[in-house]
């Protein structure tokens, strides 16, 4: 992983973003709703994901390649490739990195406007399952929020939006207090008194920037809910559960979140398109190619034409008349290569 860009500005126009929690490095997940996206929301550009990313960036540029997504800027969570991160953001304090086509990774903390709106990103949490890992290959100390962490996101000012891997403490979602309240898991004390300690240092930036919306991943529990003083809080499901991604209105910062059933059946119906579309290609390639007469392939060329043709960027008539261009000339021209 390399630093291919970095800037410590973002500011966008965008009206409407995606919003996706944990992948955990789920290509197929990916693929999924590369291809329901297109349909759900077109007009959508930008996604914001909420860490435990740790995907390819090479197969996330070609996963990405056919939709609208021309950006994908990563909160950092805790389970990630930190030995590789940690260098890159360090050569350039304070600034997103570009590791990819559409790939960022921001730092912590990491300022952004979108759709005019201030936008926080904090990420880091704490493995409650670090007893599992090994540390310096799939778990690294990087990946908590420090107290300068903290001090920087605080001092920012206040946000409208807050982006982070970790949840806030005191947080209003029920199915987030459930998970804590009983411990499923069965993680030891130390693990979870570890995670208390990351959700208190979330929740002392999120009181200090006050954002009418605080979105967060981490847990694994999809649901909303509001404080008494009316902030909300959305916790985002991770990859393959209800809940992992959501489109969000920048204007009113209220997400839209698809089913599982709407994103499945999406990219079910982008499958069964793709297969029409190659067959009406492959059609329109040998209708093109008069070699398929004498039992040849239809050439490069030919089957270009013909997903041009089938994609809609070019018609009939604009193929055939960029053939009669490269394969006549004009008789002032024959004229001159006779030397006449």
């Amino acid at each position: 992983m390399k630093a291919l860009e970095h800037t410590t500005t973002i500011t966008l126009p965008d009206e409407r973003v995606a919003v996706c929690g944990d992948w955990h490095g789920n290509l197929g997940w990916a693929r999924m709703l590369a291809r329901a996206l297109p349909a759900l929301a077109p007009d959508v550009t930008t996604m914001l994901h909420l860490g435990d990313w740790w995907m390819s960036p090479a197969a996330t540029d070609e996963v990405f390649a056919e939709t609208n997504i021309e950006r994908i800027y990563v909160t950092l969570g805790n389970h990630e490739p930190w030995g590789e991160i940690t260098p890159l953001l360090n050569e350039h304090p304070g600034a997103a990195v570009r590791v990819s086509d559409i790939i960022w990774l921001l730092p912590r903390p990491a300022r952004l406007s979108i759709g005019g709106r201030r936008v926080l990103s904090l990420g880091g949490a704490a493995s409650v399952d670090r007893q599992s890992r090994i540390e310096g290959l799939t778990w690294w100390p990087d990946e908590a929020i420090s107290d300068q962490n903290v001090a920087e996101a605080s001092a920012g000012g206040p946000a409208d939006l807050m982006l982070t891997h970790e949840s806030p403490a005191g947080t209003p979602v029920r199915p987030v207090r459930e998970i804590l309240r009983t411990n499923p898991h069965g993680f030891p004390k130390t693990a979870l008194d570890a995670s208390a300690a990351s959700r208190a240092r979330v929740a002392e930036v999120w009181d200090a920037v006050r954002p009418e919306l605080l979105t967060h991943g981490h847990l694994h529990a999809p649901g909303g809910g509001k404080t008494e003083d009316g902030r909300r809080v959305a916790s985002m499901g991770r990859d393959g559960q209800e809940g992992n991604l959501g489109i969000l209105d920048m204007k009113t910062l209220m997400t839209a979140t698809p089913s599982l059933a709407i994103i499945r059946g999406m990219a079910d119906q982008w499958e069964e398109d793709y297969l029409a579309r190659e067959k009406r290609a492959k059609g329109a390639a040998e209708a093109l190619h008069s070699g398929v007469l004498d039992g040849l392939s239809p050439s490069p060329a030919a089957l270009q034409d013909a997903q041009d043709y089938v994609d809609g960027r070019r018609t009939l008539d604009e193929m055939i008349e960029d053939v009669r261009r490269r394969h006549t000339r004009r008789e002032n021209e024959r004229r001159d290569d006779d030397g006449r």
